[in-house]
């Protein structure tokens, strides 16, 4: 076996593998997104049932394989568990972990990335800002952190939405899901935001569609 390494990360997607194992696609804070086994994790004494699951971050000990990574052992912190029992909650942490995953690299430092889905997650499970609202704070913010932005409204906004803007590129994580808008300033700044993934992304993505129906 090769030497143990620890990382701090988020699961963002668990898949399940023959009959017993999961393969984990993990965002960590040292390593950027990675792949990892976690053989057994699907029998129902296995101590990795529930920290193997999307939204379970932590602290992960693995080791390397030739092609990938194997889970060892793991502490977690926080399963989000309150999300998971909420049919709409459950589609939005699905679209930022798919959001997440477009933007994760291995091999990089992957912290703000991690901080800013932890903080768009703990926003869901408090409900005091419209989700609506976090989701699109939420593109705007991880895409800014990747350099894909522009410093001013993609579209001409008014001066409440044209703050919004410039609150969610430079507001650290923690403290960004702390506003919320009226419903014509909300409408411009989605706008704005929608110009900007247009701009930059062109990818479709599957938990997207299915969150837009809820949406409407």
């Amino acid at each position: 076996m090769s030497d143990l390494i620890t990382l701090t990360g988020i699961v963002l997607s668990a898949t399940p593998v023959g009959d017993y194992d999961r393969r984990l696609l993990l965002l960590t804070a040292e390593r950027g997104k990675i792949s990892a086994f976690a053989k057994g994790a699907r029998r129902p004494n296995s101590p990795f049932v529930a920290g193997t699951r999307a939204l379970a971050f932590g602290s992960f000990t693995l080791y390397e394989g030739r092609s990938t990574y194997n889970l060892k052992s793991m502490e977690i912190k926080n399963y989000f568990t309150e999300l998971s029992q909420d049919v709409e909650a459950v589609c939005y942490s699905s679209y930022f972990c798919e959001f997440a995953d477009y933007y994760g690299r291995e091999g990089v430092d992957g912290r703000e990335m991690i901080n800013i889905l932890y903080a768009a997650l703990l926003a869901l499970k408090r409900g005091e800002m419209d989700r609506i609202l976090v989701r699109y704070v939420y593109e705007l913010k991880m895409m800014a952190s990747q350099g894909e932005y522009s410093e001013e409204p993609f579209h001409p906004c008014h001066d409440a939405a044209a703050y919004a803007w410039h609150y969610a590129i430079t507001t650290p994580p923690k403290n960004l899901f702390s506003f919320n808008l009226k419903p014509e300033a909300s409408a411009e700044f989605y706008h704005a935001v929608n110009g900007l993934k247009k701009f930059y992304i062109d990818k479709e993505f599957k938990s997207l569609e299915v969150l837009k129906a809820l949406e409407v």
